[in-house]
């Protein structure tokens, strides 16, 4: 089942489970990635561009290291930004061949361009609505919340795992010690409330 969305100055797009599910992962390991950012962590942007890298593959059906130029703006989306036209236009600038566009972008011009997009956070991150439909998504009780077990079992054993540091790191900001639940709602406000005031809107 697909449910549509529109994202502040972008277009209508639409979104099954498995693809909210995957906003899901890329928001809580992005977020993970930006903190290790924040405190000069060694290998940080390596974890990024191996996100990047992952999400490019997803669309590289040739094995070749290319994806159709038509596959940019999912391939965008599904690492947690979602820009304009306009910015997806000026990306596309950047990582198209110069002298004879073909087509397809090659992944070792699309990497450097789209790590510098993520670490300066260029573009609006992922809308509250797309997130909170992610962790409905998991909510299959509709409880408006999520054990520490439930969550622990989503991150390690569907999409690609989360190591234990990250979990901790994550559950650390986002659970309820009194309670060891994450109250879904009020972490997606927490994660969002610093986004830049002059991005566009």
């Amino acid at each position: 089942m697909c449910t549509g969305f529109k994202s502040s100055g972008t277009a209508p797009f639409s979104l099954c489970t498995g693809e909210l599910l995957l906003h899901l992962d890329t928001f809580l390991g992005f977020e993970l990635c930006i903190k290790a950012v924040d405190h000069q962590r060694d290998g940080a942007v390596a974890e990024i561009e191996k996100k990047i890298i992952e999400a490019f593959e997803v669309f590289d059906h040739e094995c070749n290291k290319t994806v159709d130029v038509r596959e940019i703006g999912s391939i965008v989306r599904s690492l947690g930004c979602f820009p304009t036209e306009a910015e997806l236009q000026e990306l596309l600038a950047k990582v198209e061949e110069e002298e004879e566009p073909t087509g397809y972008i090659h992944l070792e011009k699309f990497l450097p361009v789209m790590t510098k997009v993520l670490l300066n956070r260029s573009y609006r991150p992922i809308p509250e609505d797309v997130l909170l439909h992610a962790f409905e998504a998991l909510d299959e009780n509709k409880c408006g919340y999520l054990t520490k077990d439930e969550l622990v079992k989503h991150m390690t054993e569907e999409g690609e795992p989360f190591t234990e540091e990250e979990i901790e790191e994550m559950l650390s900001s986002a659970l309820d010690p009194e309670t060891n639940t994450v109250h879904y709602r009020d972490y997606i406000t927490m994660m969002i409330v610093d986004e830049p005031e002059d991005l566009p809107q």
